[in-house]
Order: C-alpha cells, then structure tokens, then sequence
C-alpha cells in the first residue's frame, strides 16, 4: 500500500519532464532558422578571376560602398597563391641564384690572377651559405615584417620564417605565396654583399670577408631594404603614404647596387692596394670566363628585373623590354667609346659596358618606357666608362674588379634618372600616392634617398672594417697574397698544369 503512491508519484514526475521536453522542442522548432552566408555572386565571382589576371586585389569585387566585405562572404580566390604569378617568381628566383651562382663567380673570377680565381669563387659560394641562414633567422622579418611599427627595421613577426607559409601575404602580393616571395628576396640578399668582393679580390682574408658581410647585412642591407620595400619603409614612395622620403626604387639602385658599391670602395681603401698595383701588372687571366659570366649575368637579371613585378604581369613585360634594350645599348656604347679613344672595341669593354647598363637601368626598368630605356642605355654605356677609365687612374684607388665605377656610379646614376624618366603611363602604381610628384619634383626624392644612402653605406663601413681589423685582420701576410688567396685561404689551386708528384 506505501509503494503505490511512490510509483505513481514517480510517474507524474516523468510525464511532466516529458512534456517539459516536448516544449522546448516545439518552442527550438518554432525559432526562425538562421540566414545562410553570403555567397558571392557569379558577376563578384568571375571579377575575382579577372582580378588574377591583372594582379590586382580579388577582394576588390566584394567590397560594398564603404570598403567593407560582408560578414562571412568568400570567395575561393581570397589568400589563394595564383599558380601562374608563382610559377613565375620561382622562375625569377632561381634566375637570380644564377647571377650569383655562377654568372657572377665566373664573371669575378676571370677578372682575377690565376691565384686568386678560387678565392672568388668560395666568396660567392660562402656568402650565399651565410646570408641564407640570416634571412632563415631574422632578415626576412626584419625586412619585410611590421610589428615594430617602425619606418627603419620591419619586425620579428616572421623569425626563423615562422608562419611563412604557402599563403600570400598581401602586404606584398595578393597572388605570390609568402615563402616563395622570400625565397626571391633572399637572393637580393645574397648577391648585393657579394658584389662587394669585386673590390677588395686579391687581397682581404676569407675569414675577415664573412664577418665583415655578417655584421654589414644587420646594418645596412636589412634596414634599407625595409626603408625601400617594406610596407613601413621610410622611403617607399610607391605603396606607403607616410613614407617620409617619397622615392622609388623597382630593383634595388639603392638597395642593391648604391650599398654595395659604396662600401666597397671605402672598404677597398682602408684595405689598401694590391701588392705590386701600379707596378706590376695584373690583367685578368680570363676574358673567356669573364664573358660566360657576363653572359649569365644578363640573363639571369631578367628575373631581378622583370621580377620585381612579384608577378607576370604588365609591369613585368615593361621591365623585361627595357632591360633589354638599355643594356644592349650600354654594352654597345662602352665598346664604341673604347673604339673612338682606343682605336679597339675590347671584349671586357662589351661585358663592362652590358653590367652598367643591367645596373643602371635596376632601379627605374618597371618605370620607364621603351624611349627612355634607350636614353638610359646610352648614359649608363658612358658615365661608368670615364669613371673606370678617367676616375680611377686620377684617384688611383685600386678597385680590382670596377665595383664602385659599376655599381656605385651606376647605381647612383640609375637612382637619379628614375626620377627624371619614371610615367605613370608605363606603371599605374606611381599614381596612389605620388601622382602630385611623378614628371615634376621626383627627383628631389630620389636625391633624398640617395644621400641617406651614401650616409648609411659608408659611415657603416667604416665602423665595421675597422671592428673587422682589429678582431682578425683584414688582409692576409704579404707573403700569403703573393702566394695567392687560393692556396692561402682554401688550400686548392684552380688550374694544374702539370703533376707534382
């Protein structure tokens, strides 16, 4: 008789639960369903291809009035690498590995004695080593990162390539996977201390190189280049509106060819000269290597110039058409400068003359028109021509191989006339924030960027040399550079004619 109300108790319980549960379900059934995501239109959806194509933003066609995309609407083409643009970047990419390895090592290392040609080549070789272990650790970030917020050093949001992944970072480029983009700026990074040795070949120790070019990369190449490229750089005129110094810089005349060529000669006049220099006589042991290396030069700068675009694009079509034509002009105009003084167009006057003209036309191939490419040819076959034939003899520096008169000179002079020659017509890009300036005052800036150049390339030189020499010295025992850097430094010889045995 007890049990019975306990049951009945217990089923009046789980009736009422039930219902409870019957409730809330109807009441959850009877909520309106939630409005289904934003879905691009066909008309967004095939804008976002076109934008591939002209490498523009695929975000672009989404945007509503006030710049916004709507919550939650995507479109595949968003943070997706473009196949084509990245295909051309590592093309570019390996191009420029080849101007290093081995255009310039071949062209380096003809110029020399036969001593000396190894110790050329293992500076190359040891420089790309070490500079890509720096730009693994800490260049790319510092270069092109931004959590420092800083106009001069770009941050440590990317060290040791953390999050540098397949995915674009579009700071840079809207179709280019990041770490391809990296990879491509990493052999700027290898070849700009590598045109050092040029100057100081035959004579500064390959201990003393590697440190020198260590310290120099974190110094120099890292902060200008963020001050060029980086999205906060102090002198990127074209694609940062608060740049101070509102220059411009396609591929590297200042980044590249004005800091290497400057410190290179203030590092070869604290080293000295050659043993012997103006006395007895050091021609190149081989014009032959020397134009093999030329030859890969000019071809592999087709991907420093014409990819500077960071895609196949319009911009890069330009700038392939104008590399060529000025370096085909500088080259010929060297020569002809040799023929009218000289009597004799030499084969290292065409190879001088087709390197001036790949360096002067660096800085300004993305900005100019065919016209002008012509013109820049012309200066860049003539204005480093008397400054290797007229400036150093009067001087009497001894710049082995014409890395300032080359790459300084030229790069100083490619720096300038961008400014003068630079159209909006030829790259649209120069209109978002330097429409005010372009055909006018240009030159002003790019005067600017120069001088902070200068200042940053040689003041730092100079602290680092001099550090450089008193922790290991710079140049080797008289009696190991006559002997030759080759058995000195690396204990090989490049050429046996004969067995020892």
């Amino acid at each position: 008789m007890h049990i019975l109300p306990r049951v009945l108790g217990k089923l009046a319980a789980c009736t009422v639960l039930g219902l409870l549960f019957n409730l809330a379900a109807l009441a959850e059934e009877a909520k309106p369903a939630p409005a289904p995501a934003p879905t691009p239109t066909l008309e967004q959806r095939v804008a976002g291809l076109e934008a591939y194509l002209t490498n523009s933003d695929p975000t672009a066609p989404l945007k509503d009035a006030k710049g916004n995309i709507p919550a939650g609407l995507t479109t595949p083409a968003v943070g997706t690498p473009g196949p084509g643009h990245n295909a051309w970047m590592m093309t570019s990419a390996a191009l420029v590995l080849f101007m290093t390895l081995p255009g310039l090592a071949l062209f380096y290392g003809g110029l020399v004695r036969t001593k000396n040609v190894l110790s050329v080549m293992a500076q190359c070789l040891g420089l790309a080593g070490l500079v890509t272990i720096l730009w693994w650790a800490f260049g790319y970030s510092l270069v092109f990162g931004k959590s420092f917020n800083s106009p001069f050093l770009g941050g440590s949001e990317f060290f040791f390539l953390k999050g540098v992944d397949s995915l674009p970072n579009t700071d840079y480029s809207y179709w280019v996977s990041q770490n391809v983009f990296s990879m491509y700026q990493l052999m700027f990074a290898i070849i700009t201390p590598a045109l050092i040795v040029g100057a100081i070949a035959e004579r500064m120790k390959f201990t003393a190189v590697i440190l020198f070019v260590t310290v120099w990369m974190f110094v120099v190449y890292f902060p200008l280049a963020h001050m060029v490229w980086g999205a906060t750089g102090y002198m990127n005129g074209v694609f940062n509106a608060g740049a101070s110094i509102k220059a411009i810089d396609f591929a590297g005349g200042t980044v590249v060819h004005m800091s290497s060529g400057w410190s290179a000669l203030l590092l070869c006049l604290i080293i000295g000269p050659r043993l012997g220099f103006g006395k007895t006589p050091m021609p190149p042991h081989s014009l032959v290597l020397c134009m093999v290396g030329t030859g890969m030069l000019w071809v592999g700068w087709y991907g420093f110039n014409a990819g500077s675009a960071v895609a196949s694009d319009v911009i890069a079509a330009n700038a392939f058409t104008t590399t060529t034509l000025a370096t085909a002009v500088a080259s010929f105009t060297w020569a002809a400068l040799e023929f009218i003084i000289r009597k004799k167009a030499s084969v290292l006057g065409f190879c001088s003359g087709a390197v001036a003209g790949l360096v002067v036309v660096t800085p300004c191939c993305g900005f100019i028109d065919s016209t002008s490419a012509m013109w820049v040819g012309l200066l860049a076959g003539a204005v480093p021509f008397f400054a290797c034939t007229k400036l150093k003899p009067f001087f009497g520096y001894d710049d082995a191989l014409d890395t300032f008169g080359v790459h300084a000179v030229g790069g100083t002079l490619g720096a300038f006339i961008t400014g003068i020659f630079a159209t909006t017509a030829v790259n649209g890009n120069l209109s978002t924030n330097l429409k005010d300036i372009v055909g006018k005052t240009l030159w002003l800036e790019q005067l600017k960027a120069i001088g902070l150049t200068l200042v940053l390339s040689l003041v730092s030189t100079l602290v680092i040399a001099y550090a450089v020499k008193a922790l290991v010295g710079l140049r080797p025992t008289p009696d190991g550079e006559q002997e030759g850097l080759d058995l000195t430094d690396h204990g090989e010889e490049g050429y046996i004619y004969e067995s020892k045995s």
